[in-house]
């Protein structure tokens, strides 16, 4: 029986390119991509593009409209019950990411859509796995070791991502005896590590319109910068998340999709920083007031970076992933070096930063 796909997500960048990825394993695959209304034009397009770029035919995808926060994801019975003797693989990754989201927007998306994926996921009569995009950042405030097989350990949230996010993972692993179930954690996610390419220019890119704005004066550093700066690219993400769907061992398990050699954060701003300017920082920035500075929102919208940012310089938590080391490692799959790639990440920001559709709002 040849895979049958089911997406949320789409048309996501993380979901886009995994189902590229996936049509490269199997030219036959078939897709079910669910998509809310208010997407569903930027997802014809979309896959619009893939198919003309022979990224698998128009009769290989099914575009459904649908919202995960409503029960059974708001799709049509007839079409329920079709899928539900076809669909193999489930990849859920529509979630709001945003660091700044209100309270009840985030539990909204994140918790009851996810809880409603869950409930529909256990309809599936053809089941093969079911993979669910969670965040290394569940951990919350922890500091230290942080193991892959960890998740409820008293922990504080510094932000309604992260609390549900971790409410949401909260109800995927209590499914895990019903459902073939992998967990995905991946650190902070930036752009293609060959060709640098992404579609929003946010997270650590916001480090980049920073600099930007103080490229004529003398560059600070933003605080110590002493915790470790854990970002990966896309490419380590797709590869990754492509085989583990696919290997019986990752049943059951959870990764951290993370640099297992991760920077501190003081040396990755400075890498950056010469590589975007060619100029080292020469002074500090107390994080308290640059803290107090993003807190107005004229000056943030200025500059262009959301204040939340600012936490995860001194996130003090050291991801371990000794799991997706052991179950990718034998693949042929590994994390590179931030500097490696970093030249095409700031490479493709500085020839696309003046795109408005890259851009982030900043309220």
């Amino acid at each position: 029986m040849q895979p049958f796909y089911f997406f949320t997500g789409f048309p996501g960048f993380i979901a886009t390119r995994l189902i590229k990825a996936l049509l490269i394993r199997n030219r036959h695959a078939s897709f079910a991509l669910l998509v809310h209304p208010s997407q569903m034009d930027k997802a014809k397009r979309e896959l619009q593009a893939l198919t003309n770029k022979g990224h698998g035919t128009p009769e290989q995808f099914e575009l459904i409209a649908g919202d995960i926060t409503q029960p059974y994801l708001a799709i049509p019975p007839d079409v329920h019950t079709l899928l539900q003797n076809r669909i193999t693989h489930v990849f859920h990754l529509a979630a709001i990411y945003d660091l700044a989201v209100p309270k009840d927007l985030a539990y909204q998306v994140n918790v009851i859509g996810t809880q409603n994926v869950n409930n529909w996921v256990l309809t599936l009569k053809k089941l093969e796995r079911y993979i669910y995009f969670s965040t290394a950042y569940v951990s919350g405030d922890r500091v230290g070791k942080i193991y892959e097989h960890e998740l409820t350990m008293g922990q504080a949230f510094k932000n309604h991502y992260e609390s549900t996010k971790y409410e949401a993972e909260v109800l995927v692993q209590s499914i895990r005896a019903k459902a073939p179930t992998t967990i995905i954690r991946p650190g902070i996610v930036v752009g293609d590590a060959n060709t640098g390419e992404t579609v929003k220019f946010d997270g650590p890119y916001f480090i980049m319109r920073f600099l930007d704005f103080f490229s004529r004066f003398p560059i600070p550093y933003v605080g110590e910068g002493n915790g470790l700066f854990n970002i990966v690219p896309v490419t380590y993400i797709i590869d990754a998340t492509i085989h583990l769907a696919h290997s019986r061992q990752s049943v059951d398990n959870v990764y951290h999709l993370t640099d297992p050699n991760p920077y501190r954060a003081k040396r990755a701003y400075e890498l950056i920083a010469k590589q975007l300017l060619q100029k080292e920082p020469t002074w500090m920035l107390p994080t308290s007031m640059a803290s107090a500075a993003l807190s107005i929102p004229a000056l943030r919208q200025w500059i262009g970076i959301e204040r939340e940012t600012l936490i995860y310089f001194n996130v003090e938590g050291d991801y371990d992933n000794t799991q997706a080391q052991a179950d990718l490692t034998e693949a042929g799959i590994t994390c590179p070096d931030l500097s490696s790639y970093l030249p095409a990440i700031v490479g493709y920001y500085q020839e696309h930063r003046a795109d408005p559709e890259k851009a982030i709002m900043i309220t």
